[in-house]
């Protein structure tokens, strides 16, 4: 394997296209080289999007129609529009690694077809559907050094579960939790529909996103509970949609095992955050949600927010960009898997 880790992008919708733009915002093509994107819509449309984007804005450098497919800053990447797998020819473009981002690979048995069909390894933008259908599931800067090289199914959890597993895990170091309850306030997606229409089985979900607030299901009790389980039963979680097109929040309230006050737990926020940097973030200002647009961490405390009853029962609140936050993880993921690549053991 070259230095130069060649990849390719399964499914180009608002990851896997925000991924291509922090690897260029980040100037990492020099180690990550997108040699490929595999996406059924049309070359027009994928050019037009990578260039104008409502939510983060123009990008910073030039997208064309090239004699391959996409032309990136001078750099040529072929553009295959296949539905499966299996009709894409991964070995022709010699791809290292395939960072899924399509979302419809759950399975380890899906997912292997990647794998069959000449994919050396997976690194998804998604849970999978159990901890057994991939080799590790990552939320880096919490357990991402598992990572030793030899797996090839790697899933990088959500965004929500990036977002609030580093707050869940030093609330237990330090305090305990009995009992936590998550409430995710989440931006809108693109399983929800402009206007009322038949299109989903959760009838919620057949409704206007942009004139509701919309209760939806989730799995970030499970996921939490993958990265972290010693808090196996102890934690529960519900999901809103709100009418914003990006950035998210998770209202936690937790239960203590020792009890503590308001200023101990800012504070020992704000010194955990200084030991993750550029991760975990935190901020007292009168902020909204659209202040916290385009940032790049998993998580920012808002500390003018904390709250305690009783000395036990606290309440966090956690802001994050659930679309640039998750895609700058992604790469950091790949950044610490290529290095054990290179050097495994």
């Amino acid at each position: 394997m070259s230095q130069v880790l060649r990849i390719a992008i399964n499914g180009y919708g608002r990851i896997g296209r925000s991924f291509l733009r922090a690897l260029y915002e980040s100037r990492l093509e020099s180690i990550f080289q997108i040699v490929l994107i595999n996406e059924p819509s049309d070359l027009d449309s994928m050019v037009y999007l990578s260039r104008y984007d409502s939510t983060h804005g123009i990008f910073p450098g030039q997208v064309d129609v090239g004699p391959l497919g996409l032309r990136v800053n001078g750099t040529d990447i072929a553009v295959t529009h296949e539905r499966q797998p299996e009709s894409v020819d991964w070995r022709a473009h010699d791809v290292d690694l395939v960072v899924e981002c399509s979302g419809q690979y759950g399975t380890r048995g899906d997912l292997m077809r990647f794998i069959h069909a000449g994919c050396p390894r997976l690194l998804l933008s998604h849970p999978a559907n159990s901890a057994t259908d991939v080799d590790c599931t990552v939320v880096y800067g919490v357990n991402h050094k598992q990572l030793q090289g030899p797996e090839q199914l790697v899933s990088n959890a959500s965004c929500t579960t990036n977002a609030i597993v580093p707050v869940l895990q030093q609330l237990d170091q330090h305090w305990g939790i009995e009992h936590a309850f998550l409430t995710t306030l989440h931006s809108v997606m693109n399983d929800q529909p402009l206007i009322d229409g038949y299109h989903h089985t959760d009838l919620r979900r057949t409704r206007s996103a942009m004139q509701s607030i919309v209760p939806v299901s989730t799995g970030l009790a499970k996921g939490v509970e993958r990265l972290l389980p010693e808090l196996g039963g102890k934690v529960q979680a519900k999901a809103i949609r709100v009418p914003t097109l990006n950035v998210s929040a998770i209202d936690l309230m937790v239960t203590l095992q020792s009890a503590t006050d308001v200023a101990a737990l800012n504070r020992h926020f704000e010194l955990f955050s200084s030991t993750l940097p550029g991760l975990i973030d935190c901020s007292n200002h009168p902020h909204a949600s659209i202040d916290f647009n385009h940032n790049r961490h998993s998580a920012i405390i808002d500390t003018s927010q904390t709250r305690l009853n009783g000395g036990r029962f606290a309440n966090l609140f956690v802001w994050f960009d659930n679309e640039w936050g998750f895609a700058n993880r992604l790469l950091d993921t790949l950044q610490w898997w290529a290095k054990r690549l290179q050097n495994p053991g």
